[in-house]
């Protein structure tokens, strides 16, 4: 019987599954940015535990970081304190961080592929829910929460049930002015914004392959 995408990368990946189909699955990329990483640290240094990979983790100062006035130290104190932080687990743990000063810095899904952290093949998780947008990249990619950026950070695997697989297909040339957005919120309205629950979505058709991979992107971001 063929396999999908989704049955290829999860079969690749499991490292071991239970009687009542709970697996274990490998994470090759690891996403973290200063919102959802600090708590999953403290838990770490609580038990002694060190990072398992910090090779296959990436870090970037994401959603705090000021437009107005974006020079250190950052006039609103949280962002600042939240930032330090960030800063000061990735040198603990020898994680690569991109922050302002690398030039390297900028959303976690943009700047992931920009810097070649994600590539075709891979199992992708950031503590993020746009993090299916790694999924143009034929990447089984997925947000989790910060428990789970604790297990990851430990463990490099996460603890999983396989999802059932849903095939979306869109056939034709998109008219002048339709963009991805457009083609992914005519979805959204057929199904429902809760039509993919449960579900690991392939979307296909030569309306997707017409796409730019910053059009794939977007279909997979809102996803």
């Amino acid at each position: 019987m063929g396999q999908t995408l989704y049955d290829k990368l999860w079969n690749s990946h499991v490292v071991h599954t239970e009687d009542d189909g709970t697996a274990l699955l490998y994470i090759d990329r690891h996403l973290v940015h200063e919102v959802t990483s600090p708590q999953a640290f403290d838990m770490l240094a609580a038990r002694g535990w060190r990072v398992r990979a910090p090779r296959r983790t990436f870090a970037t100062v994401d959603h705090i970081v000021p437009t107005t006035s974006p020079s250190r130290p950052f006039a609103d104190a949280m962002a600042e304190q939240m930032t330090v932080a960030l800063e000061r687990n990735c040198r603990a743990h020898g994680i690569p961080l991109f922050d302002r000063s690398t030039g390297r810095q900028g959303i976690v899904h943009v700047i992931g592929p920009e810097n070649g952290a994600t590539l075709p093949g891979m199992t992708v998780v950031c503590g993020d829910s746009h993090t299916s947008t790694h999924g143009a990249f034929a990447c089984l990619a997925h947000g989790i929460g910060t428990s789970e950026v604790e297990h990851v950070l430990a463990t490099q695997c996460l603890v999983q049930k396989k999802m059932q697989n849903m095939r979306v297909t869109i056939d034709g040339t998109l008219g002048r002015g339709v963009t991805a957005k457009d083609v992914v919120l005519a979805i959204i309205g057929r199904i429902g914004t809760a039509g993919g629950t449960g579900c690991a979505i392939e979307f296909t058709g030569s309306g997707i392959r017409g796409l730019s991979m910053e059009g794939r992107m977007t279909v997979c971001n809102m996803a």
